[in-house]
């Protein structure tokens, strides 16, 4: 038996590592679209590490587009196994999946026109249409069977709706062994989510790094900040303040923020603009998953049924009302897709005001190396948008409360539920190599062992 490394190997994305039982099956957790524009990841989203059409069966963390993006390709290219995920997961699938297409070929019609060439996009959305048939949904904490000798287990990894870590119980000749996979792990004390279910002891465990050697400056739950940030940027300064999010995850974390503050009278009465129709989506899908949500927030829905929405937040579905707000010289808030700033209309957002020193940038979850957003967090000078460079005199602020990823000393607490002695190792992935370096050292002093940091195809055999 052995793993495979496909993916997310000392870079923050496109998730991806086979597992190759002794009988020849394969198992695939996670296939994830790389995001970013490093040279020496070009070519990663169209290229396999293993032939498509043999891979028997995916395990699926969560609906992430870094997670999840690749499996239409994968189907395209000849996957037709079962893909096994939460029930939320499946239905965020379904909205982010067939948006992806939708970006790969609009961006596959704008390169053919560039070029004066047919460019074919990576997936179509009828690519997505027959992948959905293949997923199968299995909630948290109940134990099923993908071979008759593996049974899996999803607990809540407390990450984003539906998300889960993977435990794998396989039965050899000679033993058991249990491979646990994190996908990636929430935070404790959140706003609407559960906390993070501790995994059972493993013998290897798979885990994510984002933030190695980081500890968040700010608690979930903390909004002094934010508060701060929105009065200074758009009462004192009557500016805008510009809020790249994730469309899934991130969008309702803070929206539920900007609930709470209006419901307490904290929020001052300016429009909020949610600039992307698959957040809007993937809205609704919260709303119909409260299995998914912890007692506070079911506490808070009895008396407001609506704790992702107010009168003055308003929903922006067409291109045309995104470019009048460009265009107007309103105090508001404008949340809006992509979390990296890297594509989608928050980059032309950031386009157009990036230059006006009464307006705000605020960044709040992890930029992976090369994005925009990760340029912008070192607060330079000037930067380069749509190929044409712009001062950067609007203010940059980053709010680590809102990260979604659990910080170090919070992966720490998750990993209580290990034991260091027995596990044989500890594979660390989904994280920039500078903080799995880090993340390594910290474990070793904490007594952990066979702690390591694998290359992109890189294979080990499993004991």
């Amino acid at each position: 038996m052995q793993i495979q490394f496909c993916g997310a190997a000392k870079t923050v994305t496109g998730s991806c590592h086979l597992l190759t039982l002794d009988n020849g099956k394969k198992i695939l957790l996670d296939c994830g679209l790389y995001q970013g524009s490093s040279i020496e990841m070009r070519d990663f989203n169209s290229i396999w590490y293993f032939n498509p059409a043999e891979i028997d069966t995916i395990i699926l963390s969560h609906a992430h587009i870094d997670h999840s993006g690749r499996i239409p390709k994968l189907v395209k290219d000849g996957f037709r196994g079962k893909i096994y995920c939460t029930s939320a997961t499946r239905d965020l699938c379904a909205i982010m999946l067939l948006d992806s297409a939708f970006i790969q070929e609009s961006e596959a019609r704008q390169q053919s026109k560039r070029e004066h060439k047919e460019i074919k996009p990576l997936y179509t959305e009828d690519d997505v249409k027959l992948t959905l048939k293949l997923f199968r949904t299995v909630e948290y904490d109940k134990h099923f069977y993908i071979e008759n000798n593996v049974k899996v287990c999803f607990r809540d990894a407390g990450h984003i709706l539906g998300s889960a870590t993977v435990t794998l119980d396989i039965e050899t000749e000679n033993k058991n062994i249990r491979i646990g996979f994190t996908g990636d792990v929430g935070r404790y004390d959140r706003p609407i989510l559960k906390d993070p279910t501790p995994m059972p002891i493993c013998d290897y465990l798979i885990s994510e790094s984002t933030y190695g050697g980081v500890t968040h400056e700010e608690s979930p739950v903390e909004n002094d900040k934010l508060v701060k940030i929105i009065y200074e940027t758009c009462i004192d300064n009557k500016g805008k303040l510009i809020i790249p999010a994730f469309s899934v995850g991130r969008t309702q974390e803070i929206l539920h923020r900007l609930d709470q503050l209006e419901h307490d009278g904290i929020l001052p009465n300016i429009p909020v603009y949610v600039d992307s129709p698959l957040a809007i989506n993937a809205t609704e899908i919260f709303r119909i998953h409260p299995e998914c949500m912890d007692d506070d927030m079911h506490k808070y829905m009895l008396h407001d049924d609506n704790p992702f929405g107010w009168n003055n937040m308003k929903y922006v579905k067409n291109s045309e009302r995104s470019k009048a707000i460009n265009q107007s010289d309103e105090a508001c808030i404008i949340i809006a897709a992509s979390g990296m700033a890297e594509a989608g209309r928050v980059k032309h957002h950031i386009f157009h005001q990036i230059e006006n020193a009464n307006n705000t940038i605020l960044i709040v979850g992890y930029c992976a190396e090369n994005t925009l957003g990760a340029k912008l967090v070192k607060k330079p000078d000037e930067v380069k948008i749509f190929g044409i460079l712009k001062k950067v005199n609007a203010r940059i602020e980053v709010l680590g409360s809102m990260s979604a990823h659990a910080d170090t000393p919070e992966l720490l607490r998750f990993f209580e539920s290990q034991n260091k002695s027995s596990m044989k190792q500890f594979f660390l992935v989904h994280g920039e190599e500078k903080r799995q370096v880090r993340l390594k050292n910290i474990l070793e002093e904490q007594g952990y062992h066979d702690i390591v940091i694998p290359e992109l195809g890189e294979s080990f055999v499993i004991e």
